[in-house]
């Protein structure tokens, strides 16, 4: 792995705090995910099932952890299976773990191969009375493709249908919203690897530059900083596109007097960072960008204070429609009297500020928990208001991730260049 290796106390933790959560004489079953096919013999890059990671560190395809807390054999209560390695798989993919190196990794005592995971499968589950079985419960998830999870389910049911079956996912949804200080410093990595990046970009952008260089620019960044990966496909988005809330082309070339709305993150141990920023392709802001921008800025600021111990995503949603309404009639977008005769079922603000403000951030990008779940201490969102004016071509979003602490918050991204002046200030240097 690209990254440093670590603490497994963390993972430790986790499973003992998930199986606190478990019915007596229950059994759980975590699958790792598949390596997905792309054409011929081509694969995509493996990403593990974060459910597994978070229980186990382990970062290999083919794994399954199984937690049994009351197995009558000491052996039984915590078993990882990991592939068993050969001199084939040596020679065309190169090292996997030992069963060692898996225990070190995950503090797992018992570390058998995956090949055995049947036989002793059996062995097991007629001694429980419950199987927590795993899914991807995120509202926003479309599951087309059939995954291991869901092949594993389906073998459970035939092969065993009278057992009681639970859902892993109403534990980890809740265990995963609360970010660990170990967790919370892995953020803070993606993060700083994020921030070094951007700083990169306003050194580097200037007109008639292509937004796929950019990206070329951060993804130098992040490669050499240990990132894994990018957190998401990063947003390169300039003049029109800069109000395309996913855009993803990323082959325009960056013309003078437009805007770049840049939407990226790094990916660090499997956690992730999450920011927005808009610049001017020249470095210099016009007078009514800036405008927008201190608008959106304005409504950043008051978001972040309402992202305290108690709130929720769905009041916080509705608060910070208020505060959008005031802003677009500043800006002459909306009229006031317009306004206090809307709909309230379809507000106006919904043109100009069509996404939400807020998400959980961790092992996901957009991390798993309930938007109708008060805040609590460790939780970590992102805050991203925007205002996109089609007809002026102008897309500004503005994005930080926030840490909720029992007196406030900490904006994890302070560090990280916003204000006006101090983007044009730095684009007026070069890239050393």
């Amino acid at each position: 792995m690209k990254y440093e290796p670590i603490d497994n106390k963390l993972f430790i933790e986790n499973r003992s705090r998930f199986i606190a959560q478990m019915k007596p004489n229950s059994l759980a079953v975590f699958n790792s995910n598949d390596i997905m096919p792309t054409n011929a013999d081509g694969t995509m890059g493996f990403r593990q099932n974060n459910d597994l990671f978070y229980l186990s560190g382990i970062d290999q395809e083919d794994t399954i952890l199984v937690l049994f807390p009351d197995a009558p054999k000491l052996e039984w209560k915590e078993i990882l299976f990991i592939r068993e390695t050969n001199e084939h798989i040596l020679t065309w993919e190169g090292h996997k773990l030992s069963q060692e190196q898996a225990h070190k990794t995950s503090g797992v005592k018992t570390i058998n191969w995956t090949k055995s995971f049947e036989n002793t499968f059996t062995n097991l589950v007629f001694e429980c009375e419950n199987i927590y079985l795993n899914t991807n419960e995120h509202t926003r998830s479309e599951n087309k493709v059939q995954t291991k999870d869901s092949r594993f389910i389906a073998e459970i049911k035939s092969n065993f249908p009278l057992h009681k079956l639970e859902r892993s996912a109403l534990i980890m949804n809740k265990l995963r919203a609360i970010k660990s200080e170990t967790e919370i410093e892995l953020i803070k990595k993606a993060i700083e690897i994020t921030s070094k990046a951007f700083e990169r970009v306003l050194y580097f952008v200037k007109p008639d530059v292509t937004e796929f260089e950019i990206e070329a620019e951060i993804t130098h960044e992040f490669l050499k900083r240990r990132a894994t990966r990018h957190a998401y496909h990063p947003i390169i988005a300039s003049g029109a596109d800069s109000c395309v809330l996913h855009y993803n082309e990323n082959n325009k070339t960056c013309k003078n007097g437009d805007l770049i709305l840049l939407d990226f993150g790094a990916e660090y141990a499997n956690y992730n960072a999450d920011l927005t920023r808009t610049i001017p392709v020249n470095g210099v802001f016009s007078e009514r960008q800036k405008a927008v921008y201190q608008a959106v800025l304005r409504m950043l600021k008051i978001a972040k204070t309402k992202l305290v111990v108690g709130n929720t995503l769905e009041n916080l949603a509705k608060e910070m429609g208020k505060i959008a309404e005031k802003e677009l009639i500043e800006l002459g977008l909306l009229k006031a009297e317009d306004v206090a005769n809307q709909n309230p079922e379809k507000p106006l603000y919904k043109k100009y500020f069509m996404h939400g403000i807020s998400h959980y951030l961790g092992l996901d990008v957009h991390d798993i928990g309930s938007r109708y779940r008060p805040f609590e201490t460790g939780m970590v969102f992102t805050c991203e208001p925007g205002i996109y004016i089609k007809e002026e071509q102008i897309g500004i979003r503005l994005e930080n991730n926030i840490l909720i602490t029992k007196n406030g918050n900490i904006d994890l991204m302070s560090h990280i260049p916003i204000e006006i002046k101090e983007i044009e200030t730095l684009m007026q240097k070069k890239l050393t």
